[in-house]
């Protein structure tokens, strides 16, 4: 998939997701497969994780993502007339905390660092989850902070978390890029007022509402985009 461009706009600051979007699910087969003997419900649990988080925001019933994780498995367990101890439902999310970085990461953020832009994340995790991740990945110096939905107990792509993550950031919302494997995640952003990258790592074209102005295939080349479009702060 080629790098496109539209309407160019300008951000000082960008932020990431990091499920998918830094880090790789795929090492979640091992436990999935050894829990229900098949690796491909991640997809399905994922989903319900998300779904769930879409509940609670909607319904202003916030609990933190581990718990709905929980509930996710067992609901996929259940659909295949599997019940799951304790101890599988925490290899899974034990592993959650070990997920590798895709292998293009690690560099895409070193240049963007280098370049002069501030990095901060920003996840539907709990602030010591995303911490634990990224150190477990390495690359939690890159980034000046880790921001959580935790903070204000709504998840994306409600509006608060990214209205948030600016304010910590002294920024206002249109100088903070929000980059992510996810096209709700990147609406939620653009709703918000913030500009936004599309990291398309499935090959699915944006689904929702106008594209936004950065998009490609990996993190690499949703950088090189960056590196062209925006100007890091003097």
């Amino acid at each position: 998939m080629p790098v496109s461009v539209r309407e160019v706009g300008v951000a000082s600051v960008l932020v990431f997701d990091v499920n998918e979007t830094l880090l790789d699910l795929a090492a979640l087969r091992e436990p999935f497969a050894r829990a229900l003997g098949d690796a491909t419900p991640i997809g399905e649990w994922f989903a319900r994780l998300l779904h769930g988080s879409l509940v609670a925001t909607v319904t202003d019933s916030y609990e933190d993502f581990a718990s709905i994780g929980r509930r996710a498995l067992d609901a996929v367990a259940s659909r295949r007339g599997r019940e799951l101890q304790a101890g599988e439902q925490d290899a899974v999310l034990q592993t959650m905390l070990e997920l590798p970085t895709h292998p293009e990461v690690p560099d895409a953020l070193s240049r963007l660092r280098s370049a002069g832009f501030p990095l901060a994340t920003l996840t539907n995790s709990s602030p010591e989850m995303a911490r634990a991740q990224l150190q477990h990945a390495g690359i939690l110096e890159l980034f000046g902070q880790v921001l959580s939905v935790e903070e204000v107990r709504r998840y994306k792509p409600a509006p608060e978390p990214y209205h948030m993550a600016a304010e910590r950031l002294g920024m206002d919302p249109s100088d903070v890029r929000m980059v992510a494997a996810h096209d709700w995640d990147v609406w939620g952003a653009m709703q918000a007022g913030c500009a936004a990258a599309y990291v398309a790592r499935t090959a699915v074209p944006f689904g929702l509402g106008r594209p936004p102005d950065v998009t490609g295939p990996d993190l690499s080349a949703v950088a090189d985009a960056i590196l062209g479009v925006d100007e890091p702060p003097r």
